[in-house]
């Protein structure tokens, strides 16, 4: 179970949220593309930051001396030093009468506990807001994306807990997850327009289901959420935009072989057909004149 105590410090919303506000925010603060690759001209404090969340997606939880003994493995002075700057970037700083947010104010990391193997220190790793902005602009490798699911099993336990059978089913699929980074919530009227029913009904109810959350969700609110998108997504298909047998989707394939992911699902398909009939129901009763 995932303890929302150590949210308090961190505010998340939904995925209208992230789209909106956090990784609009986390461009302009920490870059947009991939910074390690990008001539030396390119922000010290954005390429700074992109490490530490590239580190911390492929270890998961760490402290900031763990953070810097994987950047400066046997190097005693650069530790140090790296210790100090990857903290202050993580918590922000307040000095000459300025202060300026950390990585955690923005939501792409959360305190994760206390580490007592050196001295008592706090161990940071990647909120979901964070996961997303990786897979946005970290240029992640499948092979890195695989690493992070399996850090952050825990975290997205429907998705990245079951990130080797999904492969094993829907193989290069999985990675569709980086639409989801990308902000595309898939619940436009331009997505409508291009599918048939009931794919846009069902995003569509998505972001319904969870609009009360914009400021703030539940770490396990917004990982269903995520998970609810994933397995949706898998109804389109690039070759005919939809397919109208849905026992021919590779969704079908995962729910007749999951009962755990079977049930969770239709269950959200039975609340999303109950809250479309309600409001048709409202409109029928509607006294127009």
């Amino acid at each position: 179970m995932i303890s929302n105590e150590l949210l308090s410090n961190t505010h998340i919303g939904n995925l209208e949220s992230y789209k909106l506000y956090t990784r609009p925010t986390a461009h302009k603060l920490y870059g947009s593309t991939y910074l390690r690759t990008m001539s030396s001209t390119s922000s010290t404090h954005k390429k700074n930051v992109q490490q530490i969340l590239e580190i911390l997606a492929l270890n998961g939880s760490l402290t900031t001396w763990e953070m810097a003994q994987i950047k400066f493995a046997g190097d005693l002075s650069h530790t140090k030093t790296k210790e100090k700057e990857y903290r202050r970037l993580l918590i922000g700083r307040t000095d000459r009468g300025k202060s300026s947010d950390g990585i955690i104010h923005i939501g792409l990391v959360l305190k994760d506990g206390k580490s007592y193997k050196r001295n008592p220190g706090d161990k940071y790793r990647l909120t979901l807001h964070g996961i997303l902005y990786c897979l946005d602009v970290l240029n992640l490798t499948k092979n890195q994306i695989d690493t992070m699911a399996s850090k952050y099993a825990h975290i997205l336990p429907k998705v990245f807990g079951k990130w080797k059978y999904l492969k094993s089913v829907i193989g290069d699929d999985v990675y569709k997850l980086r639409i989801l980074s990308k902000g595309l919530l898939l619940n436009n009227l331009e997505i409508a327009l291009r599918i048939n029913p009931p794919m846009y009904e069902l995003m569509s109810y998505i972001i319904i289901k969870y609009k009360k959350n914009f400021e703030y969700a539940t770490e396990e609110d917004l990982s269903n959420q995520i998970s609810l998108w994933f397995y949706t997504n898998l109804l389109y298909n690039k070759n005919d935009s939809f397919k109208h047998n849905i026992s021919d989707t590779k969704l079908q394939k995962i729910l007749d072989a999951d009962t755990e992911i079977r049930k969770w699902y239709l269950n959200f398909c039975k609340e999303s057909k109950t809250y479309y009939k309600k409001s048709l129901d409202n409109v029928l009763l509607m006294d127009l004149h």
